[in-house]
């Protein structure tokens, strides 16, 4: 595994004294990163994302673990002796050089040929689009500017990884989304392996090949968007990825992949795709709300969407664009409907959903 990724973290583990003792920021971490990919660490504050990161550009040596960039075990090196470049939340511009002289800092440093840094600078201002702005210093630009800058000045020195620590939280809503349009068709352009830490879930699904959930300094699950979306490995992945409806049940019976769970009541059918629930057992099931139709009448319902089934009466409705979210309350607690915006429902109503979509949620485990 070390020799076939680009990044790879054994049991690395950072602990830090405070006045009450000591604390794990991060603990027994294993982490591969592969060759070309964008590999998001994704948590809430204190999750340890961001130390994890640190570990991996040097800025922080672990207490136990290796960890081994290129195949070589890079554990106590300093952040100038590792093939890789961070891009820091602040930017971290020399607000006393131009965009230019920003962006060759690295090539100075590393006393490349003059004659090499002009032509390299000009082919980094160029990618950036950001050509005109080479005489102008980082106060006079602004925050997708300054951005901008900060990846050429990290790029240019072509490093194997390209670290980034929350690079788009400073950018308003409009130029964020631009921002992270170009940043995923950076990577793929040149294919080089990009390390992202977000506290953005919508961030790490719309950028990422493959996501690590952080959370109180370990990993809870590690996979495609598509894959801790549908199938989150833990309630709290569940919860902090997206919206989604919980009922608490008890496991009722079982017909080859199928589970029959009664929640309040009422037998909802579901399935358990990373792990084998028993009989009896109390289960937290999981529906997303744009998995869960709602009709007004239930001579409308297909046989799909029929395995599961109750009435119920629309609460509020929120209309969120293009969206409508929809709160339904019914014998098994409240539910979340989402639709794209149409005539607002109202009254009696029954909700649907395939079976396929309701997941049995792994039990929590406890570290």
């Amino acid at each position: 595994m070390k020799d076939s990724s680009i990044v790879y973290l054994e049991n690395v583990s950072k602990i830090y004294a405070t006045a009450k003792g000591t604390f794990h920021a991060v603990q027994n971490v294993t982490l591969d990163v592969q060759p070309g990919e964008f590999y998001s660490l994704l948590g809430s504050s204190g999750s340890g994302k961001t130390t994890t990161l640190r570990l991996i550009g040097g800025f922080e040596i672990p207490e136990y673990g290796q960890v081994w960039i290129g195949g070589e075990n890079v554990t106590t090196l300093p952040p100038y002796q590792r093939n890789v470049h961070t891009v820091f939340q602040s930017y971290a511009l020399f607000p006393h050089l131009t965009v230019a002289q920003n962006i060759a800092y690295p090539l100075t440093i590393a006393k490349v040929a003059k004659a090499e840094i002009g032509p390299r600078v000009a082919e980094a201002l160029r990618m950036f689009r950001i050509e005109e702005l080479g005489d102008r210093r980082p106060a006079q630009l602004s925050g997708g500017q300054q951005q901008r800058v900060a990846l050429a000045r990290a790029l240019i020195s072509r490093p194997k990884v390209l670290l980034l620590d929350e690079p788009l939280s400073a950018l308003d809503a409009k130029i964020r989304e631009e921002v992270r349009q170009e940043l995923r068709d950076l990577q793929r352009q040149t294919n080089l392996t990009f390390i992202y830490v977000t506290h953005d879930q919508e961030e790490a699904l719309a950028l990422s090949d493959r996501i690590a959930v952080m959370h109180n300094g370990q990993v809870e699950q590690v996979g495609s968007p598509k894959d801790i979306y549908d199938r989150p490995a833990s309630l709290f992945v569940a919860q902090f990825i997206g919206k989604a409806n919980f009922l608490k049940g008890k496991v009722q019976s079982q017909q080859d992949s199928m589970f029959e769970v009664e929640v309040a009541g009422q037998f909802i059918r579901a399935i358990a795709p990373d792990h084998q629930p028993s009989i009896g057992e109390t289960v937290t099931l999981m529906i997303r709300p744009e998995q869960v139709s709602l009709m007004l009448q239930e001579a409308n319902l297909g046989p799909e969407t029929c395995e599961n089934r109750i009435s119920g009466k629309v609460n509020t409705t929120t209309y969120i664009g293009q969206l409508l979210q929809i709160q339904v309350e019914t014998a098994i607690g409240a539910m979340m409907v989402t639709q794209i915006s149409g005539t607002e429902p109202n009254g009696p109503v029954t909700l649907s959903w395939p079976a396929k979509h309701c997941i049995v949620l792994p039990p929590t485990q406890l570290s």
